[in-house]
């Protein structure tokens, strides 16, 4: 009995110094202290999304340049086709592969200049393919870097292609059905990840052969992407993030279903959301896809007094 009762008491104290869990915020972001520490572990790979020029300039150590083009269907020389969809399953595996992220990788990705929604259309891809928890976001991009006088350099590391599993892919994505079907329904907000003027109509999305429905999908609310980042490009602060989904209509426990233009801009402000904790999902084809539905209800605030179209 005696023994059993300090095992127990040993066991109550391993319990106790055990590793706390980690915040949605925590896993999802790490700053540049954390990467110089890490930027050497074998299993790391840093990606950088952004202008080329400013990669070959100057670039975190170790650091790839990738463009959405690699990980994603991108078919702007089709009229006809969406400009920015998510490849299936088979598809995306090889392009990961290719792009060197193996079963055991570890995935930071940084962004320059105001690129930060290239960045997180990479990590919400990475979450789709079932890589969410292996993925995060350098807070501040290489422009926090290079402000804390971290070593930067203009060697380009090879490419190595990696090997994955079959993809676990999760059931993030959704279509205008279901962003139709679900826009009272309660547990669930639809947030337009545009920025301001868009959402009110004063300006219109779209090319000029493809221009999009003025306005945004009824019932809607507004969340620009830009308002979760501060003026150095660093996630606002938890408290700050939430006040602002609060304001949009998100409670604790909602799902937030986020859309933009074609499906980019809304990821940085579903990555705001799933840092804090809120289930996400995408609608892909954005406003893009929407506006192809003449009967599918948009309002337009910027028409006296409102309006739907």
């Amino acid at each position: 009995m005696k023994r059993f009762l300090i095992a127990l008491a040993l066991g109550s104290v391993c319990a106790g110094t055990a590793v706390v869990a980690q915040s949605p915020r925590e896993s999802l972001v790490v700053s540049t202290a954390w990467l110089a520490d890490h930027l050497k572990d074998p299993d790391i790979l840093v990606f950088h999304l952004g202008v080329k020029a400013d990669y070959d300039a100057n670039h975190i150590p170790g650091s790839r340049f990738i463009t959405l083009d690699e990980i994603a269907i991108t078919d702007r020389a089709n009229p006809s086709a969406l400009t920015l969809q998510m490849p299936e399953a088979e598809d995306l595996r090889a392009r990961l592969e290719k792009i060197g992220i193996s079963d055991s990788s570890r995935i930071v990705v940084s962004y320059g200049r105001d690129r930060i929604a290239s960045a997180t259309r990479v990590l919400f891809t990475l979450a789709h393919a079932g890589l969410g928890t292996r993925a995060m976001l350098l807070d501040g991009g290489i422009d926090a870097w290079v402000r804390e006088g971290r070593t930067v350099t203009t060697d380009v590391p090879a490419t190595v292609a990696g090997k994955l599993s079959p993809l676990k892919i999760q059931q993030d994505i959704v279509d205008a059905d279901f962003v139709r079907s679900h826009l009272k329904t309660t547990g669930f907000v639809i947030i337009d990840g545009r920025t301001k003027a868009f959402y009110d109509g004063t300006q219109t999305g779209g090319s000029a052969t493809q221009q999009h429905r003025t306005g945004h999908i009824a019932g809607a609310a507004n969340v620009p992407y830009t308002e979760t980042l501060t003026s150095e490009q660093l996630l606002k602060t938890a408290a700050e993030l939430s006040a602002i989904f609060s304001a949009a209509g998100a409670k604790p426990g909602d799902t937030v279903v986020g859309y933009c233009h074609i499906g980019q801009q809304a990821t940085a402000m579903l990555f705001a959301a799933r840092s804090l904790g809120f289930k996400v999902l995408l609608y892909d084809g954005s406003f893009e896809d929407w506006s192809r539905h003449a009967d599918y209800p948009v309002d337009n605030p910027s028409k006296k007094g409102g309006g739907r179209q």
